[in-house]
């Protein structure tokens, strides 16, 4: 992790994904791209005031100078791009090397309208770089302690462990590898624990403190049950799979449901075979 770029549009949800973005920058000797986006719907608001960008550009050195103290020695850009935010915030973490994005799930304000419907989901969707994201308002630690990591059976859930591996050396935190039974039957009981036999070598090769726990689920409501595991373990951050099988359930048919009620923030890998894994 060497670029962490922070959706801004001033409202208390990207003060929170700033906050955590710092909280990261400080583990990991990384540099933050503070981005705002001049989106369609912004123009009226340039047309009317002469000064609205000004405005933009010294509201957003302020946040900068918020980010130098609380880690004085992190390099902190300011950024101003124009488009549709997904398309603008995507397409520029993709020309950073090993860089993530930070976003909060909530705010309109010089984002366009329906963001937690829209413009979070579509990001998600289109980034080619891991994205952390979170709901306004929610009351959580930046210092991670307990990283919630959901397995299931496609070959593609373990690109997530490396990506979790990182973060665990980072805070110093231990890793809960959670084997998802669904459906629960034999074959998928023999996949998963296939599945979490490689995660835990994973770990044990990094070195990192970790626990391996499997639960049969014999109801459709996958995502609550992963989400309620997650806050029992006591976890303050949950990493899933951008997966497109849609008998997973991080599938795109659950992903609004899981932004819309998940209280930690949620590190979302996309699935781009960066890390192929041999079962």
């Amino acid at each position: 992790m060497k670029n962490i770029l922070v959706g801004i549009d001033f409202s208390n949800s990207s003060m929170t994904a700033m906050r955590h973005a710092v909280a990261l920058a400080l583990k990991s000797d990384s540099t933050l791209h503070l981005v705002w986006v001049k989106t369609p719907g912004a123009m009226k608001n340039i047309e009317e005031n002469e000064h609205y960008l000004g405005d933009i550009q010294q509201k957003l050195n302020e946040w900068v100078e918020l980010c130098k103290k609380e880690s004085p020695n992190t390099p902190v850009n300011s950024i101003i791009l124009e488009g549709k935010v997904h398309l603008a915030i995507t397409e520029y973490a993709s020309n950073l090397p090993e860089s993530i994005i930070v976003m909060g799930a909530h705010g309109t304000s010089g984002f366009e309208e329906g963001y937690i419907g829209n413009n979070a989901y579509r990001l998600i969707n289109g980034a080619t770089v891991p994205v952390l994201i979170m709901r306004e308002n929610i009351q959580i630690n930046r210092d991670l302690h307990k990283i919630f990591v959901p397995i299931d059976t496609s070959f593609e859930t373990l690109q997530k462990i490396k990506h979790a591996i990182d973060l665990a050396k980072m805070f110093a935190a231990q890793i809960f590898l959670f084997g998802v039974n669904y459906p629960n039957n034999a074959e998928v009981r023999h996949i998963i624990n296939v599945q979490l036999r490689h995660a835990a070598d994973m770990c044990d090769e990094a070195n990192v403190r970790y626990v391996v726990e499997a639960m049969n689920i014999n109801h459709n409501d996958v995502c609550n049950t992963i989400l309620q595991s997650a806050s029992d373990y006591d976890s303050n951050i949950i990493v899933i799979m951008r997966e497109e099988n849609e008998t997973d359930f991080t599938a795109s048919r659950n992903m609004r449901q899981i932004l819309s009620t998940c209280a930690m923030p949620l590190y979302i890998i996309p699935n781009v075979n960066a890390y192929s894994v041999s079962r």
